[in-house]
């Protein structure tokens, strides 16, 4: 089938398997490997993009149902000169990473997460990310990045 998508601003038409998930595009299709796959199954989010503005874990959806979507992947979120979107650099100054596997994913949910609540607490937080898997770190400094991003009124 051919679809059509805007990925970090640019259109990427192309014809794809009726089967193919939207991660397996955005990575071999598109060429943008920041997206991982971790689990295929949603559980663990490290796949998450924006689509029209909502968080969705691409995993779960196929490529063609993104058609004519806006699609925003960890790659879009700096901007164009290189200077980090203020969770990205929230995440690097509380040490919200470790291995980094999760981090594009709990980026992309954290960004999601405040511009629903640009106030939470940290209950809020950790609800609020709970699909999200991280191996590493705890989730102590991930929830820190979240609330440093959101004491500087960035949603």
């Amino acid at each position: 089938m051919d679809i059509s998508i805007n990925v970090n601003g640019s259109v990427h038409s192309s014809a794809v398997e009726p089967r193919t998930l939207l991660v397996h595009h955005i990575r071999e299709g598109v060429g943008l490997t920041g997206t991982n796959i971790g689990c295929d199954t949603s559980s663990c989010g490290a796949c998450t993009v924006h689509i029209d503005g909502e968080s969705v874990k691409s995993c779960t959806m196929l490529a063609v149902q993104a058609d004519g979507a806006n699609i925003t992947t960890i790659e879009g979120m700096a901007d164009d000169d290189g200077t980090l979107h203020p969770m990205q650099q929230s995440f690097m100054e509380n040490h919200g990473l470790q291995c980094g596997y999760c981090t594009p994913g709990m980026v992309m949910a954290a960004t999601s997460l405040l511009r629903e609540n640009a106030n939470p607490s940290e209950a809020e937080v950790r609800e609020g990310l709970e699909g999200n898997l991280c191996r590493c770190t705890g989730y102590h400094n991930i929830v820190k990045s979240v609330l440093g991003c959101a004491s500087k009124g960035v949603s």
